[in-house]
């Protein structure tokens, strides 16, 4: 072919031109095809979200106008301080199942608008004072499944709007005195599967319209007079697979809203008389139940309070057939509301 036949091929009109062109655009279809590597990204009216999952890789640059990210399953042993940088409208932060250690002061700094932080299943044993300092509209905070085994009140300064705290999963055996004094709007906090023996008994005296609470799979072993009082509003109470050997006898004074409480799987023999007075009254007759099963009950004339509380409330009550009298020897394996062991007055 002459060189004259080949500027003709190549140049513009020419044979060769078009194929270069067919060309070039087949590769840039297929180079912006997304790629199995890439996170999910959609994009609405309210902006950007992102969710990454192995073998995606995380983004390096978020864009301005992310609301949401999922960053989860990498095994992330760390995150830069600048990782949020840019990214001023997030909204919503997952990092769970990583490996988390540590976060920087200033990680959520760039982030005034975040409102839900999860980070579950990491490998968090304390948080840095000053974390949470421009979090002021953070709403639901989730630390479940780490290794915290102290916390203190400081960690959690700046948090005005939270409303949902969960703590489970971690080895806690104590908490501080006003860990919770400046969550005021906090309405759930879970405490379940920890180490705790006792709890500080202003725990609940910052919050003031708490509504469910788990303490649930702790070790705990006596519910005295005052940790629920600041709570008249309380509506879950989760007790169950602890170690109580005791409730005091006003420890459920003023809970005029409860709707449910689980005392199963503890070491309770007896209760004291007075104890059930706040509960199950017409207005609020426990209506999503009730359940003390799973407790060595001696069916004497100690629990005579409780039989005739149950006897008028047992629509409501949950593992009936497991509720049972561990002694006396003559009782033992009997259902409660079975009865015959008290008289009816």
């Amino acid at each position: 072919m002459s060189s004259q036949s080949r500027e003709r091929n190549w140049s513009p009109g020419g044979l060769g031109f078009y194929l270069s062109r067919i060309l070039s655009l087949l590769l840039l279809l297929v180079t912006s095809t997304p790629s199995p590597k890439a996170c999910l990204v959609s994009n609405s009216v309210n902006g950007s979200s992102i969710n990454c999952h192995p073998p995606a890789e995380p983004p390096r640059h978020l864009p301005a106008d992310t609301v949401y990210l999922v960053v989860e399953f990498y095994n992330l042993t760390q995150l830069p301080a600048d990782t949020l940088q840019g990214a001023s409208s997030l909204q919503e932060l997952h990092l769970s199942n990583n490996r988390l250690a540590n976060l920087s002061a200033e990680f959520l700094l760039p982030v005034p608008r975040l409102e839900v932080l999860d980070l579950t299943h990491n490998a968090l044993s304390r948080l840095p004072p000053g974390l949470f300092q421009a979090s002021s509209a953070l709403h639901t905070l989730v630390l479940k499944d780490n290794h915290l085994e102290i916390l203190k009140a400081s960690w959690l300064s700046g948090l005005k709007a939270l409303a949902f705290l969960d703590l489970s999963g971690n080895c806690l055996r104590t908490l501080p005195p006003g860990l919770l004094a400046n969550l005021t709007a906090l309405q759930t906090l879970d405490l379940s599967e920890n180490l705790l023996e006792v709890l500080p008994s202003d725990l609940l005296r910052g919050p003031v319209q708490l509504e469910r609470l788990h303490l649930d799979s702790n070790r705990l072993k006596v519910l005295g007079d005052d940790l629920l009082a600041p709570q008249p509003g309380l509506r879950y109470l989760f007790l169950q697979k602890n170690s109580l050997v005791a409730v005091a006898a006003g420890a459920f004074q003023g809970l005029r809203e409860l709707d449910m409480l689980d005392l199963s799987d503890n070491i309770l023999t007896s209760v004291p008389t007075g104890l059930w007075a706040a509960l199950g009254q017409p207005a609020r007759a426990m209506k999503e139940g009730f359940d003390i099963s799973g407790n060595p009950w001696v069916c004497d004339r100690n629990l005579d309070d409780l039989y005739r509380w149950l006897l008028a409330n047992n629509d409501t009550m949950f593992s009936r057939k497991d509720t049972l009298c561990a002694g006396p020897e003559a009782l033992r394996g009997r259902a409660l509301l079975e009865g015959g062991w008290l008289p009816v007055r």
